[in-house]
């Protein structure tokens, strides 16, 4: 039988920071195999962009086929004075596993592998059960599953319903799903002005000036209420940039650059009108030229409450003995691209350390989670 600990932790000994795999798809697919998964390696390249390994694996030729999706690559460490142990030494003390992966996300794959081969010698089934791995997820995502989905597409294989297994829970194993994403919009502000002495300002236009009345008027009111299904919209500035080191000159250009973190209240376009009306206003008031250029990540999402989260809060419930809360929060995750092709939620370990320096997880709730990964996969199959 598959440990998912000790799968965890021969995955985590693999140091697949984004974009390398250093051979955790391997490690994968040797756990898959001897179950009867038919394993295709699904690997991408693309001209300015980082090569990927992913993985498609599938048991069963019908439907419905339930999908589990995740990702093998992991950020980088950081400083590892910061770590009590290696990074990528997988260790095990006083029944906590340590490690980069440990949370995000190799131990889910992990106990997902474990919950398939539970549930699969409980007898005959209907329908296919299938992986959808990644080894660009923590990146651009641009070899990763996009293209995956792309190449499901073009070989007519369709999935019903996907479960994600990104950290979702926060204070036990079980009591968050996470059935939406925002949608995340970066913007980056370019303001020029005239360059001037500070003596004489009248003689100047200072875009530091407009860039903080930019701000100002951005941040003053907040773009919604939250909605049914999600908490309100975020506008955060993430950096302000002018590098002027001179005191007596105003300088002829100013930046910036922010995120939004958006509900269902919201689409692009409407937020790309609302953010240029502003820009349009600073620029007429001011003088200075406001401009904007835009990076969409993802729209906002989510699951509504129906059979399919029915079934899986029913799962929960017989392994934890009560029902999960419905979310929306967090960051996004692949499910932006996966929501196109079928309805998909989150569920995973807690994520108190993920992608923090003594990344860890207690081993113990790596068996609660395969317990309710099993229960989720004999309901889904149930008839």
């Amino acid at each position: 039988m598959i440990d998912p600990v000790a799968l965890a932790q021969a995955l985590i000994r693999r140091p697949s920071v984004t974009p390398d795999d250093a051979g955790a798809l391997g490690v994968l697919t040797e756990a898959l195999l001897p179950l009867g998964f038919d394993c295709v390696p699904l690997p991408f390249d693309q001209p300015g962009a980082p090569h990927t390994e992913n993985l498609f694996a599938r048991i069963g030729s019908g439907g419905p086929v339930f999908c589990f999706a995740g990702h093998t690559d992991v950020v980088p460490p950081g400083d590892l004075s910061f770590w009590k142990h290696d990074p990528f030494g997988a260790v095990i003390e006083s029944g906590v596993l340590y490690g980069r992966g440990a949370v995000d996300m190799k131990s889910a794959i992990a106990c997902f592998a474990a919950a398939c081969e539970r549930h699969l010698t409980k007898g005959p089934r209907k329908g296919s059960v299938v992986f959808l791995i990644t080894g660009d997820e923590e990146g651009d995502a641009l070899n990763g599953t996009p293209k995956m989905l792309r190449w499901l597409k073009e070989n007519s294989i369709t999935l019903d319903h996907c479960l994600i297994g990104e950290p979702s829970s926060t204070v036990r194993i079980g009591d968050g799903l996470k059935v939406g994403r925002r949608g995340s919009l970066n913007t980056k502000v370019r303001v020029e002005g005239v360059q001037g002495h500070a003596a004489w300002p009248h003689k100047a236009k200072n875009p530091v000036h407009a860039l903080a009345e930019f701000i100002g008027r951005l941040t003053k009111t907040p773009l919604d209420q939250g909605t049914a299904l999600f908490d309100p919209s975020t506008l955060i500035f993430s950096t302000v940039d002018v590098g002027n080191p001179t005191s007596n000159i105003i300088p002829a250009k100013a930046t910036g650059a922010f995120n939004i973190r958006f509900n269902d209240a919201h689409s692009f376009d409407s937020l790309k009108l609302r953010l240029t009306k502003v820009a349009d206003s600073v620029s007429q008031d001011t003088g200075c030229y406001v401009a904007l250029t835009f990076s969409l990540s993802g729209t906002a999402d989510a699951v509504p409450p129906g059979a399919f989260t029915d079934l899986i809060d029913r799962a929960i419930m017989r392994v934890t003995g009560t029902k999960p809360d419905h979310t929306t929060g967090g960051g996004t995750s692949d499910g932006r691209f996966i929501k196109d092709f079928c309805p998909a939620v989150e569920l995973g370990l807690r994520n108190a350390t993920m992608h923090q320096s003594n990344e860890c997880v207690p081993v113990a709730d790596l068996a609660r989670l395969t317990d309710i990964y099993t229960a989720i996969l004999d309901e889904y199959f149930s008839g």
